[in-house]
């Protein structure tokens, strides 16, 4: 079996931090679920009170900031990039978040809610990607955009 993600597989937070350079407390994502290569994905994040956003936005009615959203989408797809390409000689290094359109934030975030970073492939050309993504909470749509990245192997 290789090291590379297929249909319907799952990485915990050992492989995200494999995938991806991000650490506590800027890593947005805790697992990676229904993986469908480079295709589609699930990233989930669990939201928490002792979080260092809460102490700032806002102390007296925590919201999870918007940006963070998006970032967990961009980390989501990120990921399952870097995934996709294990097998490949040169293992990317890096993956860098490039573009990010037609955001829309619908409901808050709170402490206490499970994320849901619905992520889809929309194209792909030689090292760059771009997903259409859909942050849930209890199957609720919470915000969604276009996110762009783009894998580096130096």
């Amino acid at each position: 079996m290789t090291d590379t993600l297929t249909r319907l597989e799952t990485a915990d937070i050992l492989k995200v931090m494999d995938y991806l350079p991000h650490r506590y407390p800027f890593l947005m994502v805790d697992k990676i679920v229904d993986i469908n290569s480079d295709e589609s994905c699930i990233g989930i994040k669990n939201v928490t009170i002792n979080e260092p956003q809460f102490t700032w936005h806002f102390p007296t009615r925590p919201l999870f900031p918007g940006v963070l959203l998006i970032e967990g989408m961009a980390q989501t797809a990120g990921a399952i990039c870097v995934a996709s390409k294990l097998s490949d000689q040169a293992r990317p290094k890096q993956v860098f978040f490039m573009t990010i359109d037609k955001a829309k934030f619908r409901k808050p975030v709170v402490p206490g809610d499970t994320i849901e970073y619905h992520m889809r492939k929309i194209n792909s050309r030689r090292n760059m990607w771009w997903f259409r993504g859909e942050a849930k909470v209890d199957g609720v749509l919470v915000a969604e955009a276009e996110v762009g990245a783009m894998l580096v192997a130096e």
